[in-house]
């Protein structure tokens, strides 16, 4: 299985990060205070451990506060897509980009309704750059990646340059004054993608980590599965590395590079990152990676219902239950929607361990339970 590396090493691939675990005496300080309120010890549940992350990110710093919050959906197309693994044309990236500049698509109505802020980045899209738009962010890496059935999606190079744009994405947001960040995206055949990084990082076998996707039928998902064989050995050079940004390079997309260097960056500058299905979560996977710390700040927004989803998180929070996703609605669309539905946990487990009364304050006995 692929080692997550040194310091020294993350700071020659991405120079200047850094992402410290939370505090155990700031995560401590939390939870007696959580145990103060005026309720039974964990009776919020998930919402306390949220709670608890939250106050040791800010380094005890109150009110906490998620808000504002920003979702970047990042698009980018696949060469793989050639192999026809996904029953909608590759067009559909470039049409639903403008869906998104036009405030259509359901990641729009949801960060609108949670109160999310919203941006698209353009990591790569196919038919070159599009007309400057409010939203839009143009961060293009290329027109596509290479088929990874071929050969590697991208150089070594590419990957980094990637990585060190998303970085860069959540410091400059940071310093804009968000508190939270989302990650979402768009690329089809970018299903056929994550599923070969989850196979490479796990050590998962093609016909777990393959489902359906857009929406392929049986013999289209058979197709996947051995187009995914296919991507593993031709690069196994890469994959078998160890390295994460070798097996990212090799299988990965644009916009699964973009968003793991904005998951990382969100770190960095001690925010929360929500990450949303299968394919961001495959972005998580190379991040968490590079750097384990990010862990402590990375907020799962919910289980796909795509079948790989599930045991690739298993993996990843195998021993941290605090960290599995928070929401199980049969969701797999993509795009950040059910980060933009689970954004309302953060703001929720906010308010309560900023505005609930202590036993003390409220003249309430029962402490103790």
């Amino acid at each position: 299985m692929p080692q997550s590396l040194s310091p020294t090493e993350l700071d020659h691939i991405v120079p200047g990060l850094a992402i410290d675990p939370l505090a155990r005496e700031d995560l401590d300080a939390a939870q007696a205070h959580l145990d103060n309120l005026t309720k039974p010890r964990g009776s919020l549940g998930r919402l306390e451990d949220l709670a608890q992350r939250l106050y040791a990110m800010s380094r005890g710093q109150t009110p906490l506060a998620v808000s504002p919050a920003l979702m970047l959906t990042v698009a980018g197309d696949h060469g793989v897509a050639a192999q026809g693994v996904s029953p909608v044309p590759q067009v559909v990236t470039r049409q639903m980009v403008h869906n998104f500049l036009n405030g259509g698509a359901a990641v729009n109505v949801l960060c609108r309704t949670s109160g999310l802020d919203f941006r698209v980045v353009d990591a790569g899209c196919a038919g070159g750059p599009y007309e400057p738009h409010p939203m839009l962010l143009d961060r293009r890496l290329g027109e596509g990646t290479a088929d990874i059935s071929q050969g590697p999606a991208m150089s070594r190079a590419t990957c980094l340059q990637g990585l060190q744009t998303g970085v860069e994405l959540a410091r400059d947001f940071a310093r804009q004054g968000y508190r939270c960040l989302g990650t979402g995206e768009m690329g089809i055949a970018n299903s056929t993608s994550a599923a070969a990084l989850y196979c490479a990082l796990l050590d998962a076998a093609p016909e777990r980590m393959t489902g359906p996707g857009a929406g392929a039928d049986a013999a289209m998902v058979r197709h996947k599965i051995s187009v995914v064989r296919t991507a593993l050995d031709i690069n196994k050079s890469l994959t078998r590395s160890g390295d994460p940004v070798d097996i990212l390079a090799a299988l990965g997309g644009f916009e699964i590079t973009v968003m793991a260097g904005i998951m990382l960056g969100a770190a960095s500058q001690r925010l929360p990152v929500l990450v949303d299905g299968f394919i961001c979560g495959a972005a998580y996977a190379v991040a968490l990676r590079l750097c384990p710390p990010l862990a402590d700040y990375a907020v799962l927004a919910h289980m796909s219902a795509e079948p790989g989803h599930s045991p690739a998180m298993h993996s990843l929070t195998a021993g941290t239950p605090a960290n599995a996703p928070l929401l199980h609605l049969d969701m797999r669309l993509g795009e950040g929607t059910g980060g933009a539905v689970a954004y309302h946990l953060l703001r929720c487990a906010a308010a309560i361990y900023t505005s609930m009364a202590t036993f003390d304050s409220a003249g309430v006995a029962g402490k103790s339970c």
